[in-house]
């Protein structure tokens, strides 16, 4: 396998880490850039990683970062809007950047993250904006592959992990969108497919939705995740209209647990319409096999211990 330089935009986040620890792990050279050093500290340590301190959204900046590079990656995306972190910025205007600093760097190949149901015309700001984000991938005239997974579970995860912290902090859990179906794909597999596609060129223009093997309510999720972490709670299912006035009220609340656009996202499954995808010959990682190794109570304790130690207390 010939050694690749590689740039990865979004590498410190969730998906990053993997990603990135599995590139450099194939030799390749990989290039993270980041607002601050510090955001990124665990990837410094691996061999063949540079972490550069760098604004994506300033053109000459990412140009620099490219110049050489056979690929670029892009993992950034937010689910919930805050100050100049807009949808429109993190999704449509960044793959606008990138996009034309890639063909002005002469970087050839690009891997866009975007998620399952993104729709210019979808029924959320998130959707609409990862489907915006993708019609300007397909028109760039690069060597592009899109990712479209549902929701991703692994160690340090948003979404189970939220549901493990709401489960210990309230005795009854008031669920909007309960029937809400999603089809979890373990990070692992999303990060080796991602990795398989810089030496495929077989994947070059083509879009992959990622699923996992089993598909679940949020009701379903909801119950699990308090078996496995100790935290059973009786769930009261919230119609419709008590679904918008609690994602009213919490996105207004620090930490924003729901919001109206999350709420309009979970109107359409989340869920594949077809198998893993055959041409990464991976079988596709149960929810089951993983969770219960960072949700569990004894998990938990030490990931808190750990937290201690860390912090000096």
């Amino acid at each position: 396998m010939a050694r690749q330089r590689i740039v990865v935009l979004g590498g410190s986040g969730f998906v990053g880490r993997h990603l990135v620890a599995r590139l450099s792990a194939a030799g390749h050279d990989v290039v993270v850039p980041t607002r601050r050093r510090e955001s990124a500290k665990h990837l410094i340590l691996l061999p063949t990683v540079e972490v550069a301190e760098a604004d994506i959204f300033d053109k000459a900046a990412l140009a620099r970062l490219l110049s050489g590079a056979s690929a670029a990656v892009n993992l950034v995306g937010i689910l919930n809007e805050s100050g100049r972190d807009t949808f429109a910025r993190a999704h449509v205007e960044l793959a606008r950047i990138l996009t034309a600093a890639c063909a002005a760097a002469g970087v050839p190949q690009l891997v866009q993250m975007s998620a399952l149901n993104a729709d210019p015309s979808g029924p959320s700001q998130y959707l609409r904006s990862k489907g915006e984000a993708e019609a300007i991938v397909k028109a760039s005239g690069l060597d592009w592959t899109i990712f479209r997974p549902s929701v991703i579970f692994g160690p340090e995860d948003s979404f189970l992990n939220m549901i493990a912290q709401v489960a210990r902090l309230f005795p009854v859990i008031a669920l909007a969108s309960p029937d809400a179906r999603f089809a979890p794909v373990y990070v692992g597999d999303v990060a080796d497919c991602i990795a398989q596609t810089l030496t495929d060129e077989h994947a070059q223009g083509s879009s992959y939705d990622l699923c996992g093997p089993n598909v679940y309510t949020l009701r379903d999720l909801v119950r699990y995740v308090g078996e496995v972490s100790g935290a059973v709670r009786p769930i009261i299912p919230l119609g419709p209209r008590l679904s918008k006035l609690q994602a009213t009220v919490l996105e207004m609340l620090p930490g924003k647990l729901m919001s109206r656009d999350n709420l309009a996202s979970m109107s359409r499954d989340n869920v594949c319409k077809g198998p893993f995808p055959a041409a990464f010959g991976i079988a596709p990682t149960a929810l089951e096999a993983i969770a219960p190794e960072y949700l569990s109570p004894a998990a938990m304790r030490s990931h808190y211990d750990r937290y201690r130690a860390g912090s000096g207390r």
